[in-house]
């Protein structure tokens, strides 16, 4: 398919990130990238070569993949602007979360065994294949709530796991939180200078010291994320000196505070209105500020009440209100919808490939394309991102779903081509090939 016949803003960021790479393989990527896009069926990279028209070229096309997942931390940057088009140029929230890919064979490069987050009816307790550490924007949509667009992913292999072979490429060991500290490092090196607010939102298992101590020195950034109900809570530091004294002042308070008999006092509890997972809510909550040394400081502590257990949330700028920290909190359930929809829509984790730069490079396309989608389709209306008529059983009024986008997306372009093929005529070599190539498309 010509590249001419993407949106401005879709062959925008496809060149973009093709120049990033060496100029062998610069006219290569934004067809493997259409080729992501109009592949069908499994998502192995044979498919996208087949939807690309590269089948004759398909070990360039493995390389481009192996020198995108090289890259894959300087690409990412032309996120960033597809980002900001979206949402005030001062403002930023993000997420950081992590996700496996469970693979077969003993010759993935970088896979190994690791604890399954979402077991199914057989209960697995563990999954073999990849760990994705993904950092990605939250955006909050006028009518489908808060999107998160993939920017960055970052493969997590354990220390056992990384070979000799895997040393000589390059791959270097880092647990899941040095991952996520060096997404936070490499977003505050690339994020707009005129950024006022940074929002983090991460899980409990990442809300640990290192990513807090990262955060620290940045004034502008603020993670919010679980708190453990066994945290070694302080009370506030004092405010003045007392006579005599003398130093700073000090951080931590002196006397301790357990959340557990703080959620079973009765006093202290206030009903609290928001909006969580796009609908408006009613909490009964309980908010104080406390001093914790993982902070390295003061933070906003919230307690909610859930009609079987109460939980704890946190957030590090303890200026802000209960209602922020519940919202936000709540909106890195967007990036769990993503992962569903990259494993399911795009096939993540589905591209056989054995090398571990190929792999990196393979899910940060599935990822960079998810963000270009919904970027795209970001304020048309309903009616032309969703066609039911083949399916009357469903309902029309469904808010659209990102399959929908994608596949909204794919007759835009086919549209725009069997135009173009038909004012040149039937006879014409465009016309045939066309012809051919939906003959080849249809399952």
């Amino acid at each position: 398919m010509p590249l001419s016949q993407l949106p401005p803003c879709v062959s925008a960021l496809f060149y973009a990130l093709a120049h990033c790479l060496d100029r062998r393989l610069q006219g290569r990527f934004p067809q493997l990238l259409l080729g992501v896009l109009f592949a069908r069926g499994r998502r192995t990279v044979t498919a996208w070569f087949k939807a690309a028209g590269i089948s004759d070229a398909y070990r360039h096309g493995y390389h481009t993949l192996a020198a995108a997942g090289r890259g894959a931390d300087f690409l990412s940057t032309h996120l960033l602007p597809v980002v900001a088009s979206l949402q005030p140029a001062d403002r930023l929230s993000v997420a950081l979360d992590d996700t496996p890919t469970p693979r077969w064979g003993p010759h993935v490069e970088g896979a190994g065994v690791h604890r399954n987050p979402t077991r199914g009816p057989a209960g697995e307790q563990y999954v073999y294949g990849h760990v994705w550490v993904t950092l990605a924007a939250l955006v909050a949509h006028p009518t489908q709530g808060v999107r998160a667009l993939p920017l960055r992913s970052d493969l997590y292999v354990r220390r056992k796991d990384v070979t000799a072979q895997l040393t000589r490429q390059g791959f270097t060991f880092a647990t899941k939180l040095e991952r996520a500290v060096e997404q936070l490092r490499w977003l505050n090196l690339w994020s707009n200078p005129a950024l006022r607010t940074l929002d983090v939102v991460a899980d409990a298992a990442d809300a640990k010291r290192p990513v807090l101590r990262c955060v620290r020195p940045w004034p502008q950034v603020t993670l919010f994320s679980r708190l453990a109900k066994n945290a070694a809570l302080w009370s506030l530091p004092p405010a003045q000196r007392r006579p005599g004294q003398r130093g700073p002042l000090p951080t931590y308070g002196k006397q301790r505070i357990e959340l557990a008999k703080r959620a079973g006092q009765k006093r202290g509890w206030q009903r609290l209105s928001g909006v969580q997972y796009g609908r408006a809510v009613t909490k009964r909550v309980k908010t104080f500020r406390a001093s914790w040394r993982p902070a390295g400081g003061v933070i906003r502590v919230v307690l909610v009440q859930e009609p079987s257990q109460w939980r704890a949330y946190f957030c590090t700028d303890p200026g802000r209100t209960a209602r922020e920290v519940l919202e936000r909190a709540a909106e890195r359930g967007a990036l769990e919808e993503t992962f569903k929809d990259l494993k399911e829509v795009w096939g993540a984790g589905q591209q056989q490939l054995r090398n571990v730069w190929a792999n990196v490079g393979a899910f940060n396309v599935n990822g960079w394309l998810y963000s270009a989608v919904e970027a795209w389709a970001w304020q048309r209306s309903h009616e032309e991102l969703v066609d039911r008529r083949a399916c009357p059983w469903d309902d029309g009024e469904r808010r659209a779903s990102h399959a929908d986008k994608r596949k909204a997306l794919q007759r835009q372009l086919l549209h725009a081509e069997t135009l173009r093929a038909v004012r040149d005529g039937p006879d014409s070599a465009g016309f045939q090939q066309l012809l051919d190539r939906l003959l080849c498309w249809m399952p």
